[in-house]
């Protein structure tokens, strides 16, 4: 069981060195509070929103309050269809953050493990994987989305596979290269010369070392994957049925309401800006705790 404990804490301590080095920091602090006010929103959103994403608000008289400008009953204003903006956005939060995040740890783990594999056998392994990350290189994402769309159909889901499925390149090359340098270490060849299995040595030995790239490249992955989510939905891409920052910025571009009705605007370009630099901020300050120098700076 010793082990087994001890690989345990070779996992927490790297986290919780991160974050004890991102609440040391200015800027993490307020990418943490930034990242943590939307998450919250993201679960509780739909039930505080005054009304529902879709639910049309009515004026006093009954009609539809078409594009209301901000007011005290409607503090974001109303869109083209009557529905409350404020409202859209606290729930638009939700599609984000799921997209974000489940895409993130995809994109961690399929990264880690290929990077890991690739770098421990070498040879002919190494050549097919680095092969594999050179094609997800070599393929536009935006052309790849049409196309999966076309074929697959709209989804929130369908939208984490494209992202998944392309961005898991980066952090697999980056984790090769450490790993291409920690099997050469001391501690690993006299595993490898006590007997221990491949799988024992990358899981107990390298994994560890690598595993707070991983974490950066989950921070940094969540902000990719958040704004290529918004990029899809504002080209029309985007989960049908359901809201999200990126569709009501599109919805507003469709009914030529883009510059006329600036609440419609502002609200889902200021709140996904605002998360995207949460992130920035948090992974700014776990890339100070991987790269001491920094701190300097």
């Amino acid at each position: 069981m010793e082990p087994q404990a001890n690989t345990i804490g070779s996992f927490v301590k790297p986290i919780s060195n991160l974050f004890r080095i991102i609440t040391k920091d200015t800027f993490g602090k307020i990418g943490l509070f930034i990242v943590g006010l939307v998450v919250i929103l993201a679960i509780i959103g739909p039930y505080i929103s005054p009304y529902g994403a879709f639910e049309i608000v009515r004026n006093a008289d009954g009609s539809v309050a078409r594009l209301e400008p901000p007011s005290f009953s409607h503090p974001f204003g109303t869109d083209v269809f009557g529905e409350d903006i404020l409202s859209q956005t606290i729930i638009g939060s939700r599609i984000s953050v799921i997209v974000g995040f489940v895409s993130a740890i995809f994109i961690g783990l399929i990264g880690t493990v290929a990077g890991l594999i690739s770098g421990y056998f070498g040879g002919k392994v190494d050549n097919a994987i680095m092969r594999l990350t050179d094609i997800a290189y070599g393929i536009p994402f935006l052309p790849f989305a049409v196309v999966l769309v076309a074929l697959l159909g709209t989804g929130t889901w369908i939208v984490i596979f494209a992202v998944v499925i392309l961005y898991w390149r980066g952090g697999a090359r980056v984790i090769r290269s450490q790993v291409l340098t920690l099997r050469e270490r001391q501690y690993v060849l006299a595993a490898k010369a006590a007997g221990a299995s491949s799988a024992r040595i990358i899981i107990y030995h390298l994994l560890p070392n690598v595993f707070p790239l991983t974490l950066l490249y989950v921070i940094f992955g969540t902000a990719w994957a958040v704004l290529t989510e918004a990029g899809l939905s504002f080209l029309g891409l985007g989960t049908i049925g359901s809201i999200s920052w990126g569709q009501m910025l599109y919805t507003a571009f469709i009914t030529a309401s883009i510059r006329s009705a600036w609440w419609w605007v502002l609200p889902p370009a200021a709140t996904l800006t605002a998360f995207l630099v949460g992130i920035y901020f948090v992974g700014r300050a776990c890339e100070e705790a991987l790269n001491p120098k920094l701190r300097a700076n």
